[in-house]
């Protein structure tokens, strides 16, 4: 009698882990709307220096007095077949002179094949636009232990160094089973939906996940722009802002994320 009640509790036990595991769902395709947030503040203090302050230090002062802290920004990744859109949306506020901060802009549109492990990359570079087709960029995450609930999803942390230099931190989830997310970054077991890039002070995450099919035609690789490779694009920067001196380096930087 004994034996049979053992047996009767696997079963039942057995019985219920083999049903949810039926219910469980996977997400393969869809559209993410993503919100990047910059803080414009501590991006504009870390510019102020003892070569500049006596006339950057009033501006900066100055402009917290009439601009918010941070700079929002929406924009929409599409996802299914394995491919993803990421596409920003127009700004609602027009920033200009000491308010005009790039790292904090949206120039990117990229097409990305996951499987085929390529994209195509529409940058606007000031009055320039380019176009970079080219493999999809390999980051070196850590995956972590540590999670975060994003949009309704469960996010397991992961962390990398892009550019030398830029430390990036990732939420991503695994019932998401495409290996994008916003502008370039992919590269996990599952999809991105937050972004953060502490030092530089700017964070993109998703607020909303429409669990809904996407017919493969909408899917469509941005076509305008210079021709160029990753290598190519680096070398235009390069050759633009050769004179720039060290002012250049928040721009480069911006440019090539």
């Amino acid at each position: 009698m004994k034996n049979i009640l053992i047996t009767t509790i696997c079963f039942l036990l057995l019985s219920g882990k083999f049903v949810f595991a039926q219910d469980e769902h996977f997400t393969t395709s869809g559209t993410i709307e993503f919100e990047k947030s910059s803080n414009i503040y501590a991006i504009f203090s870390r510019q102020i220096d003892k070569d500049n302050e006596a006339y950057m230090r009033p501006a900066f002062e100055q402009f917290k007095k009439t601009q918010p802290q941070f700079k929002v920004l929406k924009s929409t990744l599409t996802f299914g077949n394995n491919k993803t859109l990421f596409v920003p949306a127009p700004s609602e506020t027009q920033n200009s002179g000491f308010g005009n901060v790039i790292a904090a802009e949206q120039n990117n549109t990229i097409f990305t094949d996951v499987e085929a492990g390529t994209s195509i990359a529409q940058k606007n570079v000031f009055e320039e636009t380019f176009l970079l087709k080219d493999s999809t960029r390999k980051i070196n995450w850590k995956i972590t232990d540590e999670t975060r609930e994003i949009a309704g999803f469960t996010c397991r942390r992961a962390n990398a160094l892009m550019l030398d230099s830029v430390y990036v931190v990732a939420f991503y989830t695994d019932k998401i089973i495409v290996s994008g997310g916003p502008e370039s970054f992919t590269g996990l077991p599952g999809m991105i939906l937050e972004v953060a890039l502490p030092h530089e002070n700017i964070i993109w995450r998703a607020t909303k996940v429409n669990d809904i099919s996407i017919p493969e035609t909408t899917l469509v690789p941005p076509k305008k722009g210079k021709a160029a490779t990753n290598k190519t694009f680096r070398a235009a920067l390069d050759g633009a802002m050769k004179s720039w001196g060290n002012y250049a380096q928040s721009y480069y930087k911006a440019f090539l994320l």
